[in-house]
């Protein structure tokens, strides 16, 4: 399980392959200069809820891995991904979707959402 940090203090614990494909998507917005809002839902043992935060160039995030091996990239979950990220609601997590059959997305590189 890796985390989250945004600006030292609000943090959250995503798992280390979804951890990878949020990564992706925020630094290829934040190359854009495009900032957003980023929401989660919190545990129950810390309170429950939801926590949103606006990311923008400049903001200090940190994404810290549990495991040391970089997941395979499903191009399909970065798509959904950066979907939300464009939406007036912002990013969140949504559920993996099944991967589709063509070439692996780079991990540098994740596609432009779609209109």
């Amino acid at each position: 399980m890796g985390k989250f940090i945004y600006e030292g203090s609000v943090k959250t614990e995503i798992e280390d392959r979804a951890l990878t494909h949020l990564q992706l998507v925020m630094t290829a917005k934040l190359r854009r200069a495009e900032p957003f809002p980023f929401s989660w839902r919190e545990d129950a043992s810390v309170g429950g809820g939801r926590t949103t935060v606006w990311v923008q160039p400049g903001s200090s995030l940190v994404f810290k891995y549990f495991g040391s091996r970089q997941p395979s990239i499903n191009r399909a979950w970065i798509d959904a991904l950066a979907f939300t990220a464009s939406a007036p609601g912002g990013l969140y997590l949504v559920p993996e979707p099944q991967e589709t059959s063509g070439p692996a997305a780079p991990a540098d590189e994740p596609s432009a959402p779609r209109a």
